[in-house]
C-alpha cells in the first residue's frame, strides 16, 4: 500500500458554513488547464461567490475565481466554468436532492490530495437570518460547557 496522501488545503469558504447548512458533502476532481493549476499552488483563489449547477449530465462551479498566472504564454479567463469530475451515480444524487426546494450546490474547500486538485462539495439549505443567529448561540452555548468542564479537571 502506498502512504497516505497529503492533503493540503489551499482555501476554505468559511462563509458558506455560516450562510448554509450542510446536509452532506463529497470529494469531487475539477477539470482545470495547466496555468490554473500554477495558480491555485499559489493560493490565487477566490471561494467566496462559487457555486455549482447540474447542466447536461455534468456537474458545472460557477464563479471559482483563480487568478491569472504571471508566467504563463496563454492565461486562463478567471472565472470560466469549469466542470467538475463525478461519477454518474453521484451526478444523479446530486440533481435529486438540489431538486428539492432550497438545496443548493456549494464548494467549502479546495486542495490538493497528492499532487491532484480536489473540491469539497456541499449539498447545502440556505439559513435565514434567525437560524444563523440560533447556530452562532448553540456554538458559543458548546464552547461554555467545554471550557468549564476543562477547568473542572
Amino acid at each position: 500500500m502506498a502512504d497516505k496522501e497529503e492533503i493540503r488545503y489551499v482555501v476554505r469558504n468559511r462563509k458558506a458554513r455560516h450562510d448554509y447548512e450542510i446536509k452532506s458533502s463529497l470529494e469531487v476532481g475539477i477539470e482545470l488547464q495547466g496555468s490554473e493549476v500554477k495558480s491555485i499552488r499559489e493560493g490565487k483563489v477566490n471561494l467566496s461567490d462559487a457555486y455549482a449547477t447540474v447542466e447536461n449530465g455534468e456537474v458545472i462551479l460557477k464563479n471559482l475565481h483563480i487568478s491569472a498566472y504571471k508566467m504563463a504564454r496563454e492565461n486562463h479567463d478567471p472565472l470560466r466554468p469549469r466542470r467538475l469530475l463525478l461519477h454518474k451515480r453521484e451526478i444523479r444524487k446530486m440533481t435529486i436532492q438540489t431538486e428539492q426546494r432550497g438545496m443548493t450546490l456549494v464548494p467549502l474547500s479546495v486542495y490538493f490530495r497528492g499532487r491532484n486538485v480536489k473540491i469539497e462539495l456541499a449539498v447545502a439549505v440556505g439559513r435565514k437570518k434567525y437560524d444563523k443567529r440560533q447556530a452562532i448561540a448553540r456554538q458559543e452555548a458548546s464552547r461554555r460547557i467545554k471550557k468549564a468542564l476543562k477547568r473542572d479537571l
